[in-house]
């Protein structure tokens, strides 16, 4: 016997239709995406919140400073974050303290903010090496300041590498000062001797005579020379639980993500800027496009983590500075977010 639909029927189920749409609409999850700094190294985060992919995605987004990598981390740590980006090491300490956490998909190939910017008077006198730096001490005779954005941060972690390999690291004294204002004011102030950050900053600080290039870590070559080739420094990480609890909505945050990283492929360092530009005024326009451009050559636009990258980045994470256990790259890194993502939004 064949169903016979009035047009009252019809009506109603158009209703219940549009209303349901409306709740689901009402429903729109909320996100709280976390960065550490006010740098373009965290740019996707910022263009998938300007260009619109987080509401494209479904999602209410918010975006927070922690203040630091470290402060991002624990914010993570107790969930009062969905997503976090800073460096790989992070998600590592995590799971090392029993709060599993997980790699959803990597930003770099290669460190933005290993440049070792050392204060000007200082370079004036002659100290332009990091060999000339740890002979050199401070009028208390103390050792010289270095200066990172948190302990145990991206910055702390590849600068430490390259002095450690030069055996050079126990001959300076690392701090953890902040933000990028709180970061330049204690170079150009002399509190500190040397700042570990970005392309953008050694810009503003060579430009208002306070600061040099003493070291540049980023540099292909001497990465190269140093680390060997492509690791992913810098991810989006979140909790193991964050993602069991929700894990639509998980993927919702990497496929914003992802369409940010192809949407920064395809458009210049000034685009991206004005895109991004209420995230990143600590620092001039024209320093912000220098690390942009910077940060257009790093990037990973593939956003997968190989084990040949995983495994050059083992000696810089699993060592005695960083304090992290080794772990397996399958215990670290979750695909199958990003997988779906490529999948839904092609190269």
């Amino acid at each position: 016997m064949r169903t016979r639909i009035t047009r009252r029927a019809a009506l109603t189920i158009v209703a219940g239709a549009s209303m349901a749409a409306g709740r689901a609409w009402a429903d729109t999850p909320s996100g709280r995406v976390i960065y550490p700094v006010a740098i373009p190294i965290y740019q996707s985060q910022f263009v998938a919140d300007r260009a619109g992919f987080f509401k494209d995605a479904g999602l209410d987004c918010k975006l927070i400073q922690g203040g630091s990598g470290v402060k991002t981390r624990e914010i993570i740590a107790s969930s009062q974050g969905d997503i976090g980006i800073g460096d790989i090491t992070h998600p590592m300490q995590l799971s090392n303290h029993g709060r599993s956490a997980r790699v959803l998909m990597p930003v770099d190939t290669r460190s933005n903010a290993a440049i070792f910017i050392i204060r000007k008077d200082l370079f004036d006198q002659g100290i332009t090496t990091l060999e000339a730096l740890t002979k050199w001490k401070r009028p208390d005779g103390r050792k010289p300041i270095v200066s990172v954005s948190s302990l145990g941060g991206t910055n702390h972690v590849w600068a430490s590498y390259y002095m450690e390999t030069m055996g050079l690291d126990d001959k300076v004294t690392w701090i953890g000062t902040g933000n990028v204002d709180t970061m330049m004011g204690t170079l150009k102030t002399k509190q500190v001797d040397v700042l570990i950050n970005s392309p953008s900053i050694l810009k503003d600080s060579v430009e208002q005579g306070w600061g040099a290039l003493l070291f540049d870590g980023t540099d292909e070559a001497v990465w190269t020379k140093y680390i060997g080739g492509k690791v992913p420094v810098t991810s989006h990480f979140t909790l193991q639980s964050t993602i069991d609890k929700d894990p639509q909505k998980m993927q919702a945050f990497v496929t914003a993500l992802w369409r940010a990283t192809q949407w920064i492929k395809g458009h210049s360092p000034e685009e991206i800027y004005d895109a991004i530009e209420p995230y990143v005024g600590s620092t001039s326009r024209d320093a912000n496009i220098l690390d942009i451009g910077v940060m257009k050559k790093v990037t990973d636009y593939e956003g997968i983590i190989d084990a040949a990258s995983f495994a050059r980045g083992e000696k810089v994470w699993f060592r005695e500075m960083t304090g992290i256990k080794p772990l397996a790259m399958a215990d670290v890194v979750s695909s199958s977010f990003i997988e779906a993502a490529r999948k839904a939004y092609p190269a």
